[in-house]
């Protein structure tokens, strides 16, 4: 972890013997097979957005299992890869509700403050959740409430059940939720399109007067 205002802050919620515990299990696991992301990137969503810039968290449940899809960032792929399924979908209400992204890449808006964290940091390859359960929840959970605890006020875009369970972390009243059905092909049209969330989440900000995501910027 590079932004040492997350690692102190992170710390403070969880028992001293947890980080050892979570670089025990990465020691482990990869050099045990195939993990994704690369072990470099299993923090990316810490790292590529600072603490005190974090305008919007969009939760995500676990990495893409696939060769070179995850990159530590939810819902996010590197523009050389295909977009899997849900991305599409996410691009697609993106296009109806504020405009088109050239690039399906999303590193340009963690870089304006979107945390774009999955509640697991780690998948084995073609195992979705193979995870779950076993390190990441209670570091996570640590990370929503450091958010959770700040002054600014921050957008929490939650899609799909599993990201709506995290809502009983967020009890800051400045803060705004956002949820809806998942962007996965099997949910994408019982709630997601038309949810406007990016939409949503610009008018909350410029109404307390943080500066809007440049949702379409590539």
């Amino acid at each position: 972890m590079q932004h040492s205002a997350w690692h102190e802050q992170i710390k403070a919620q969880l028992p001293e013997h947890y980080f050892g515990k979570i670089n025990q299990f990465l020691d482990t696991v990869y050099t045990s097979g195939t993990i994704y992301p690369p072990r470099e990137k299993v923090f990316a969503a810490i790292q590529e957005t600072a603490l005190e810039d974090v305008k919007v968290v969009i939760l995500g449940q676990d990495p893409y299992h696939g060769p070179g899809q995850a990159q530590g960032l939810s819902f996010s792929v590197p523009e050389s890869i295909p977009a899997p399924p849900s991305l599409q979908n996410i691009l697609k209400e993106l296009a109806e509700d504020v405009g088109v992204k050239a690039s399906h890449d999303l590193t340009s808006w963690a870089h304006q403050g979107v945390l774009l964290l999955n509640a697991c940091l780690t998948v084995p390859a073609g195992n979705a959740n193979g995870h779950a359960g076993q390190v990441w929840e209670p570091f996570t959970d640590a990370i929503i409430q450091v958010v959770n605890n700040l002054e600014q006020p921050v957008v929490y875009i939650l899609w799909g059940a599993y990201a709506r369970k995290k809502k009983a972390l967020i009890t800051n009243s400045r803060h705004l939720i956002i949820e809806s059905a998942h962007p996965s092909p099997l949910s994408a049209y019982r709630g997601f399109f038309g949810s406007r969330p990016f939409s949503q989440t610009n008018a909350f900000l410029r109404a307390n007067g943080v500066q809007e995501i440049d949702w379409t910027h590539s």
